[in-house]
């Protein structure tokens, strides 16, 4: 699924309606109906309907969709939002938790705040127990960038019907107060068809994409066609970073794993994970050197590994004998504190070869390339890094985003609010690591490696519930994701 830009999104509406028997009218009709249908899924015939309707296509959407729910016996209530209205301002009715409002004010198409009655309605809104269903997008936010938006006059939105696909700006974590929960809504309308639509090269990681990647296994395979991983983790008292990514490296399908860890935990990692190998450090609380990485498929370095100075040094020199061909290493992800170090170095993200994998969250990444005022300007940045530095940049959130160093990038849909909790992203790492080792290209790797950790992360969800998960959770469950 693609994410569309505005301009976009009105070439394929001017495409279906020059080149496909339907007129705009029919075009209304259909969003109405797939709305409609949702509303009364979700609401039954005792709520008292309020339709908020401005004076564009997406209050003519509002329109049909009260006469509907008219024909429905739904008591419906219109109140066309319009400059002349402005003039002689009718207030909103009184409204109750019976009542459920319709914002079909603005769509896509507003490029400047909302301002006047609009901004007084959504002010107005805000102050009401009534429930809230915007069409398209909440009226006065953007589809994009809203970084100059006034979020004071943006419409608070309980629930989002969006139609064929979702906008940009429903996967930045500012915009999720004027969402609520957001669905997309399939109107028919054609892919792959206009110029403008074919260029883009945001997308929706989904289920149909991802599964089908994971082939079975054959009767007659063995441990060595899963690759070998390699781990680089730990240090004393955070230790449980190593574990659990050596661990999610195993759950996830490698073959073999081997733990580099400091010598003085070989004992810990044992009992946790018996089936790893442990490659120990000299040093018995820190990972003060990188290995011989030659006979590994792939390795991670990072979590939990401090920035003790003899780890900084070791991870340094490493990278820098990447840079002057000195070492060919494998296909490699880099987390946490290695991505800290690199962002305390003089030579900051020049150091990230070329083909890796980075993890990042927002923090992480704000000091891999400075301070960003928004999610919108972050994930900016996240693309010229990618084509920069030519690698793959995992940025961790609700909607994790992969961006790859061709421009694309994939936003995940997985997930939820449980996973936020420590350990984590030591998880993802252990899970992206393994997939590279069965030899999987680095694009598939970080999206499916994303995607699967976000659906073990649901099933995790269903047993713990929420408040109650933990990371570990997560292990037994990635399995079980794709099965």
């Amino acid at each position: 699924m693609k994410i569309l830009p505005p301009n976009a999104i009105k070439a394929v509406d001017t495409y279906t309606i020059q080149h496909l028997p339907i007129t705009l009218h029919e075009l209304i009709e259909k969003a109405a109906s797939a709305c409609t249908n949702w509303i009364t899924q979700h609401f039954d015939r005792n709520r008292k309907v309020v339709v908020l309707a401005g004076p564009g296509n997406n209050g003519a959407d509002g329109l049909a969709i009260a006469q509907h729910l008219k024909t429905l016996q739904y008591e419906v209530e219109v109140v066309m939002v319009s400059k002349k209205m402005a003039e002689h301002p009718t207030p909103l009715p009184a409204l109750t938790a019976a009542h459920l409002v319709i914002d079909a004010m603005f769509g896509i198409g507003l490029s400047r705040p909302a301002e006047g009655l609009t901004a007084q309605m959504a002010a107005a809104l805000r102050q009401t127990p009534a429930t809230v269903v915007s069409i398209d997008i909440p009226s006065g936010l953007f589809a994009e960038d809203n970084s100059g938006n006034a979020a004071e006059h943006i419409v608070h939105a309980d629930y989002t019907l969006t139609f064929q696909q979702p906008k940009l700006s429903f996967f930045f974590a500012e915009n999720a107060p004027f969402l609520g929960k957001w669905e997309v809504l399939d109107i028919g309308l054609p892919t792959d068809k206009t110029a403008e639509e074919q260029s883009v090269k945001n997308y929706v990681l989904q289920a149909t994409d991802v599964i089908p990647w994971f082939q079975p296994r054959e009767k007659f395979s063995h441990k060595g066609a899963y690759g070998h991983a390699c781990i680089v983790a730990g240090s004393h008292n955070m230790m449980g970073a190593a574990l659990l990514a050596t661990k999610a490296c195993f759950r996830s399908g490698a073959g073999l794993v081997t733990a580099h860890i400091p010598n003085g935990e070989n004992r810990l990692m044992q009992l946790y994970v018996p089936e790893a190998l442990v490659s120990a450090d000299q040093h018995p609380e820190i990972c003060s050197q990188i290995p011989d990485l030659s006979a590994y498929s792939a390795v991670a370095i990072g979590p939990g590994i401090g920035k003790e100075d003899k780890t900084r040094q070791a991870l340094l020199h490493f990278l820098k004998a990447i840079r002057n061909g000195a070492i060919q290493p494998p296909p490699l992800v880099l987390d946490a504190d290695a991505l800290n170090i690199i962002a305390e170095s003089k030579e900051g993200t020049d150091l990230l070869p070329a083909g890796c994998i980075i993890t990042p969250h927002p923090k992480e990444f704000d000091r891999l390339t400075g301070h960003s005022i928004s999610s919108y300007q972050r994930w900016n940045k996240q693309l010229e890094l990618a084509r920069k530095q030519k690698i793959y940049v995992v940025l961790k959130g609700a909607h994790s985003s992969i961006s790859a160093p061709d421009g694309s990038c994939y936003f995940n849909t997985t997930g939820n609010p449980g996973m936020a909790t420590a350990g984590s992203g030591d998880v993802l790492t252990g899970v992206i690591v393994s997939l590279l080792a069965q030899g999987w290209e680095p694009l598939k790797a970080a999206c499916a490696g994303v995607w699967l950790h976000g659906a073990a992360g649901d099933l995790s969800a269903k047993k713990h519930g929420q408040q109650g998960m933990m990371a570990s959770d997560m292990l037994d469950d990635l399995g079980k994701a794709v099965m």
